[in-house]
């Protein structure tokens, strides 16, 4: 009896240990990030569609653009706290209606909201773009800047 308890403890622990090698997790890269007010990250879904008046929180969130193999994601922490080193490549998986972040073999995961995902050759179509428009005249990087802020 004492055998078969220990097998089921070293296969679970080893199942637990090679979660990552399994492919549950899938790479990403860091490249943008900015503050921005937590509105998004205490707004449902069903107080969005309810038309219930939202609560602005005065503290700023962190919201990350994160690269994969095949999607980007647009990410928002929950606090201010949830922070990501830029050009950092991180270990993440989807879970419920979030993203769940680990960083450098972290035990813990950092949950996220997905603000927004596009697809990654659509979004190198769109960088592209935006790379030939600002290298096409030097006053588009300050009409681009402008149109954004508008």
């Amino acid at each position: 009896m004492k055998h078969r308890l220990l097998l089921i403890v070293v296969l679970f622990t080893c199942t637990l240990a090679g979660a990552e090698h399994l492919g549950i997790y899938q790479h990403g890269t860091v490249v943008r990030m900015r503050m921005d007010e937590c509105v998004f990250a205490h707004r449902g879904f069903m107080a969005t569609m309810a038309g219930q008046p939202v609560q602005i929180s005065p503290d700023f969130c962190p919201e990350y653009t994160l690269v994969s193999e095949k999607v980007v994601y647009i990410i928002v922490g929950t606090s201010s706290n949830q922070l990501i080193p830029l050009a950092d490549v991180v270990d993440f998986r989807l879970h419920k209606n979030e993203l769940a972040v680990r960083l450098d073999d972290a035990r813990h995961e950092s949950k996220f909201s997905i603000k927004e995902m596009i697809l990654r050759s659509e979004w190198d179509l769109v960088q592209k773009h935006v790379t030939e428009e600002l290298s096409a005249s030097p006053h588009a990087a300050d009409d681009i800047l402008t149109t954004r802020r508008q």
